[in-house]
């Protein structure tokens, strides 16, 4: 097989009828987070399609389910519960699944990022004697490949698939360049835009908040999600503090603070104006969108955040790290106000220009983004890709015979 790392602009045609997936994950519903939205999503458009998938859900304390198996419309739900003994839920589950006759149907194994998915996608697709296809999102291959434990399951995942998709065109050449052998190519992250659009109501509550608690004339910036190190979120904090603007900011800091936040955020409450929110569902987040004028993205590295599609879907240009899905999408002055990454003089200046842009520019910032989501980033486009990654895949490996 030739290498290709190849970046997936066009829109393939396609139909998921007669693929049968067996899809598995550590991260789904009710798993919360960014990873388990995308994982939902691309599960449902594909069923949409036509596509019978089998999604096993390896669960683990937090969200602790006993052994199921279901039927759904598109296929099955099983949950494998790991625990403390991952070799035990792993065979455990193969018992289950080779029990049952529908798996002899299936036609690829997925292995949907995470450590499980990453061990069990290469041993139950040769069982199956079908294709696997390995879908990269972000810190599933940050953190394992610069791991001495995870790093040896993560390169024979990676070499014995027939494809691997991730969310970033950095992702595809960092793997293209480890496993030049390895067809690699780039789907991104999509929005499904008729459900992710703001209410009268959610205007109002905006409204009403920046009223109550932002001063006048000052532009609201939002930082929402996992707010590890990996994001950045105190290099941000402290190019404000340092930008001379922060008297002109309020931020809307929404999602799960990692100790290290808040050790900054005590040492320096009243030199930044914020709103700190505990980790929310995503559709309790969009009143907080309606109300930020910008939304910050400023990684040090990353996949595609689901919060980059979603600012773009509601029109709220960003401020954001060229790394990523943003290097991909964003335009800066047109989307967003771009920096490179750990660039503090260039966020400082892009944090400058945010707080000084007058309303019509923004604006027009607000309807490119509008457009950018649905011309590029819509849930639809997404399915499309991958149906034809899947039917491409699965066609290579028969005329491989």
């Amino acid at each position: 097989m030739t290498t290709a790392a190849t970046s997936e602009t066009r829109e393939p045609d396609g139909d998921g009828a007669g693929l049968h997936l067996l899809w598995l994950t550590e991260t789904y519903p009710p798993s919360r987070g960014g990873m388990a939205q995308s994982c939902d999503r691309i599960v449902r458009g594909l069923r949409r399609r036509g596509a019978t998938v089998d999604v096993l859900h390896f669960t683990g304390r937090a969200h602790r389910r006993p052994w199921t198996v279901e039927t759904q419309a598109g296929g099955r739900y099983l949950a494998c519960p790991v625990e403390d003994d991952p070799a035990h839920a792993l065979n455990r589950a193969w018992s289950v699944l080779s029990a049952d006759a529908r798996t002899s149907g299936v036609t690829h194994t997925v292995a949907f990022g995470g450590s499980r998915p990453i061990v069990a996608g290469p041993v139950y697709a040769a069982w199956l004697g079908v294709p696997l296809v390995t879908l990269i999102r972000g810190n599933d291959f940050d953190a394992a490949v610069f791991s001495t434990r995870r790093r040896q399951a993560l390169d024979q995942a990676l070499e014995r698939s027939a494809l691997v998709c991730a969310v970033s065109q950095d992702k595809v050449d960092k793997i293209a360049a480890l496993h030049p052998h390895v067809s690699a190519r780039r789907i991104p992250n999509g929005i499904e835009l008729e459900e992710w659009a703001l209410t009268s109501s959610d205007v109002v509550r905006a409204q009403q908040w920046r009223r109550s608690t932002v001063a006048d004339g000052a532009v609201v910036i939002g930082l929402f999600g996992q707010l590890k190190a990996k994001k950045g979120g105190v290099f941000l904090l402290e190019a404000l503090r340092r930008s001379g603007v922060a008297d002109h900011v309020h931020l809307v800091l929404a999602g799960s603070i990692e100790p290290e936040m808040d050790d900054w955020l005590s040492g320096h409450e009243q030199q930044l104006h914020y709103t700190a929110l505990p980790f929310q569902d995503r559709f309790e987040l969009l009143p907080w969108y309606a109300a930020c004028d910008w939304l910050a993205i400023p990684s040090f590295y990353d996949g595609m955040p689901n919060v980059l599609v979603e600012a773009a879907a509601l029109g709220i240009p960003l401020i954001a790290s060229r790394t990523g899905g943003m290097a991909d999408v964003l335009e800066d002055g047109t989307t967003a106000l771009l920096f490179d990454p750990g660039d503090e003089a260039a966020c400082i200046w892009a944090l400058t220009r945010a707080s000084a842009m007058e309303a019509a520019q923004r604006s027009v910032m607000s309807a490119a983004c509008r457009s950018l989501a649905e011309l590029e980033l819509d849930t639809e486009r997404e399915i499309s890709r991958y149906v034809e990654a899947f039917v491409q895949a699965g066609a290579a490996v028969s005329a491989r015979g």
